[in-house]
């Protein structure tokens, strides 16, 4: 009985996190604000609001609005220098969220 309660506990987590990114990744803007931040980060660019209005015909505030969802789903992380913070893509958090949607398409 044990076992199948830590499998429900792992499945769950997983449902959770699938959940939570999906939910960060529902709007178009954030889908193409994360895509801008990974294409950058892969050429060894850092990525900073600044870069992001520049970037996008987005206002600041909405591309605030959009990255502080991506942070809190844990998908970005953020550094501060001087008066900057800059963006990074959480690889760590991608695969497991791709990993848990694999697994949770491949469920009976």
């Amino acid at each position: 009985m044990r076992l199948r309660k830590e499998l429900d506990e792992i499945q769950e987590k997983e449902i959770l996190l699938i959940a939570r990114i999906s939910d960060a990744l529902a709007h178009p803007a954030r889908i193409k604000i994360f895509r801008y931040i990974m294409s950058e980060n892969r050429q060894f660019h850092k990525v900073c609001n600044k870069d992001m209005v520049e970037h996008f015909d987005y206002a600041q505030a909405t591309i605030s609005q959009h990255v502080k969802k991506l942070v809190e789903a844990g998908l970005l992380e953020t550094k501060k220098e001087d008066r900057y913070t800059y963006y990074y893509v959480h690889l760590g958090t991608l695969n497991d969220y791709l990993t848990a949607t694999k697994k949770f398409q491949n469920m009976e």
